[in-house]
This record gives structure tokens, C-alpha cells and sequence, in this order.
């Protein structure tokens, strides 16, 4: 099932993490809803700007899932609002700014970015959304903004 031109159902549920464990990572409607929102409002416009092919590397996570990798069961993930993702050849840093300039987001995190390509772009979507920036690194947590590494 195809979520947005550029992006299918298949690739926004595939985990490595619930294939090694036997986890089905199977949404419900809803989960499959808020997914083609995010593909339609975040994912695809990214790829048509950059015009870089790219997969996401952690989106719908069901409950199991999420325990599995040490998420929350509140996770954005955990209701298909929310993608992991790099553009190969773009800074995160600029991927990230982009976003931030360019589109409706509910939460945008620039995760583990120590410069380059260093790091991912955590972003999710929702109807209303709150526009947080935040920066994520394991020595100082969440910090608000778009911190460079």
C-alpha cells in the first residue's frame, strides 16, 4: 500500500529490532492514517525538495516494538505520527533547518548530531501541530533549538 508517491506502508512498519525478536508489527487504521498524513505533510515533501531517494529508518512502532527498543508506549511512533530519517548527502543539521523553515510539524528533533552527516532527523506530524525544536544528545538530553555538534 502506497502512503504518499514516494513511500509505502511496507517500509514505514520495517524493523530489523521486530524481525530478529518475532514481533508483528502490524497498525491499526488509525496508526495507518496518521501515517499517510506524516508522508504526505513531512516525508514526501522532503524527498521532492531534495529529490534524494531515502527510507526511514524507524516509523510505526506497535507497543511491543517500542518496550523492545526502549521507547515509551506514548511514543509518536507508537501511533504512526512519527519517522526517524537521514537524506544521504545533506548535513542533518540542514535537513533539519529545512524542515523546520519549510513545513507543519508537530516535533522535529535533531538526534545525536556531532557535525556532517553525524546523527538523524526525528519528526513527527500531527493535525494540531505544537512546532517543538528540540536537540538530543546522550551527554545533555533535550534541549530546545537546533544545536549544532
Amino acid at each position: 500500500m502506497q502512503l504518499s508517491a514516494n513511500f509505502s506502508l511496507q517500509e514505514m512498519v520495517k524493523s530489523q529490532t521486530a524481525e530478529r525478536k518475532g514481533i508483528d508489527n502490524i497498525p491499526d487504521q488509525p496508526s495507518i492514517d496518521n501515517m499517510i498524513k506524516l508522508c504526505e505533510g513531512i516525508l514526501q515533501p522532503v524527498r521532492d525538495h531534495y529529490g534524494i531517494p531515502f527510507s526511514v529508518s524507524s516509523g510505526y512502532r506497535c507497543g511491543e516494538l517500542c518496550l523492545a527498543v526502549g521507547s515509551s508506549l506514548q511514543s509518536q511512533h507508537a501511533k504512526g505520527q512519527a519517522a526517524d530519517f537521514e537524506v544521504p548527502t545533506v548535513s542533518n543539521m540542514e535537513l533539519a533547518k529545512w524542515i523546520q523553515e519549510n513545513l507543519e510539524f508537530d516535533q522535529l528533533i535533531l538526534e545525536c548530531f556531532t557535525g556532517g552527516n553525524s546523527g538523524w532527523v526525528h519528526c513527527s506530524y500531527v493535525h494540531e501541530p505544537r512546532k517543538e525544536v528540540l536537540t538530543y544528545d546522550k551527554a545533555n538530553g533535550y534541549r530546545e533549538g537546533l544545536i549544532g555538534g
